[in-house]
């Protein structure tokens, strides 16, 4: 990960690859331009077949091998222009690979893609063109000499059997030396919003029917809407309300030894939390040792997870498992381990408030890629201060709605309840009047963020939304993103959910891998003992007679169908 080469991880896990000659070299081009050659002059060469024959040939072949020499002609004249036109297709750019605004179709599930459900197969064409802007309206366009300027999303694998649905996709990483130069000297502009504030409150009450807690402060829907109306200087709720500080008698708590670190200042941080025991650390791979020395990996754990971690010998009083610090969390505010997750998900600034950057990801999710890599590509390159990648499938907040509830997410009458409470605040389907916002339901289990006042912002109101509805993020993010939008320029860099699968491996949660079947041992296979030729001729065989040579062909044909069927699995 330390080379001073541009790093190109492909869609399988793990690997960098040099990219120097097929895109700093120009060796795409080069190849296309070669097969345009090779294609013109196969058909000149097949024009000239098609010129009349002198009479001599015609009579010296004969009139059935004339008729042949046509028909074979006639077919090299429609390969060659089937070639002409997939070779024109693959030089056009094609914008949902290149730059992505709906997703990827064959590095999403290999079918077909809700895009065509909204903008109707009769008008594909049209609106492919339509659709030629960028996915993030604050992106910069890369210099020259960028490693990456000429980087483009390489064909699709081909479709099996074997790997169904989402995949990674590569994803064009500048080296680590290079991304840590890339960071900016000072923080970015927070625009209108300058001077943010937290609600503190020893006895929230709670006066009206919808949900919340005292965690959250119960905020009433006046205060929910004044927080929308973004000012140069604010004040908004955002957990935390009792006591003076962030864990500190407020119902998230930590141990002192924990509070003094966390008020420590960090340019970068990495966080994950694990509650309710649900799921099993992921150690991070290919992290850089600049990486190691300069950024702290925080795991949040609760009282139950902490005790499993005892018992199993995984945690010592030194708080660390590999390179994660663990932080044990004491009073959680809510009864679903879910919840809880949300708390330092979505408030890592006031838990952290001395942090520029950080990086968010779920328990049941390992880091892969190196964090510099991964903010140099999707903040800094992009001129952006919060990243999230879109869902590998839906993008409409409706339908995510009705797929909690089929797959029982959460409680369907709590779902329909929030989702009438949007529809009446103005909530549409998405449709392709949203542009450039390319859609209305992330992947959330991966959060990139710089911690300016608008963004620290945004995610308040987004824990905001999670306390008094259900826990399910994907559906009011939406609903705060836009409503922040209409008051301020700001966007979100909404990325593809196959970019995010390159640099986070998903695991599966603890439930799910104790009901699995234990792996089956391997088999060792032995060769067999040589024969005992002590006293005997050498090269001569002794012949079997009867029974005992039929038996041995047998087992002989056995053992070898045995193994063609163990080589075939």
């Amino acid at each position: 990960m330390n080379g001073g080469s541009m790093g190109l991880r492909t869609g399988s896990y793990g690997l960098l690859q040099n990219i120097n000659g097929a895109i700093a070299g120009g060796g795409i081009s080069k190849s296309l331009s070669n097969v345009r050659k090779s294609s013109t002059k196969m058909l000149s060469g097949i024009r000239e077949k098609e010129r009349p024959l002198p009479n001599a040939w015609y009579r010296y072949i004969g009139c059935q091998k004339f008729c042949m020499l046509l028909l074979i002609a006639f077919a090299l004249l429609v390969f060659a222009l089937g070639s002409f036109v997939v070779n024109k297709d693959s030089t056009s750019p094609n914008v949902l690979q290149r730059i992505g605004t709906l997703g990827i179709v064959p590095y999403v599930n290999g079918g077909h893609h809700e895009a065509s459900q909204i903008l109707g197969e009769k008008d594909k064409k049209k609106d492919e063109n339509r659709f030629q802007i960028p996915a993030f309206k604050g992106a910069s366009v890369l210099p020259f000499h960028h490693p990456c300027t000429n980087f483009t999303f390489p064909p699709p694998p081909t479709s099996t059997r074997r790997r169904l649905g989402p995949r990674p996709c590569p994803v064009c990483y500048l080296p680590v030396d290079q991304a840590i130069a890339s960071m900016p000297s000072s923080s970015s502009a927070s625009p209108v919003l300058h001077n943010l504030t937290y609600v503190l409150n020893e006895n929230p009450i709670k006066s009206e029917p919808h949900g919340g807690s005292n965690f959250g402060g119960y905020p009433s829907l006046k205060q929910r809407n004044d927080s929308f109306d973004i000012k140069e200087s604010m004040a908004v709720h955002c957990g935390f309300v009792k006591g003076s500080k962030p864990g500190h008698g407020n119902g998230f708590d930590f141990d002192e030894s924990d509070l003094a670190e966390l008020q420590m200042f960090h340019d970068i941080i990495v966080a994950s939390a694990i509650f309710g025991n649900y799921d099993v650390i992921q150690q991070p791979q290919n992290i850089s040792e600049e990486a190691k020395k300069n950024i702290p990996f925080y795991m949040f754990v609760d009282e139950e997870t902490e005790a499993f971690m005892k018992n199993r010998s995984i945690l010592s009083s030194s708080k660390r498992v590999g390179l994660w610090r663990i932080v044990v969390i004491h009073n959680v505010p809510y009864s679903d381990a879910r919840r809880n997750g949300k708390v330092p998900k979505l408030l890592l600034h006031r838990i952290f408030p001395n942090v520029r950057y950080s990086i968010w990801i779920d328990g049941k999710l390992q880091l892969v890629v190196d964090p510099y890599q991964v903010l140099e590509r999707f903040l800094w390159r992009q001129n952006a201060n919060f990243a999230i990648s879109r869902h590998y499938r839906r993008f409409d907040v409706f339908v995510e709605a009705e797929a909690n509830k089929a797959a029982g997410k959460y409680d369907n009458s709590s779902i329909d309840e929030q989702v009438d409470f949007y529809k009446k605040e103005g909530l549409t389907p998405y449709s392709e009047a949203k542009l450039p916002i390319t859609s209305d339901v992330p992947e959330g289990c991966v959060l990139i963020k710089e911690h300016i006042p608008i963004t620290n912002l945004f995610t308040c109101l987004w824990f905001n939304e999670v306390d008094r509805f259900t826990s399910r993020d994907q559906l009011s993010f939406a609903i705060v993103r836009d409503k922040i939008m209409t008051k301020v320029d700001w966007s979100i860099n909404m990325f593809l959910d196959c970019e995010r699968r390159n640099f986070v491996k998903q695991s599966y949660h603890r439930d799910l891998l104790e009901q699995m079947p234990p792996p089956v041992p391997a088999v060792v296979r032995r060769p067999p003992a040589l024969p005992n030729t002590r006293g005997k001729t050498p090269g001569k065989r002794i012949p079997r007679r009867g029974r005992d040579r039929r038996s041995g062909s047998r087992r002989h044909r056995k053992a070898g169908a045995s193994n063609r069927d163990s080589n075939f699995f």
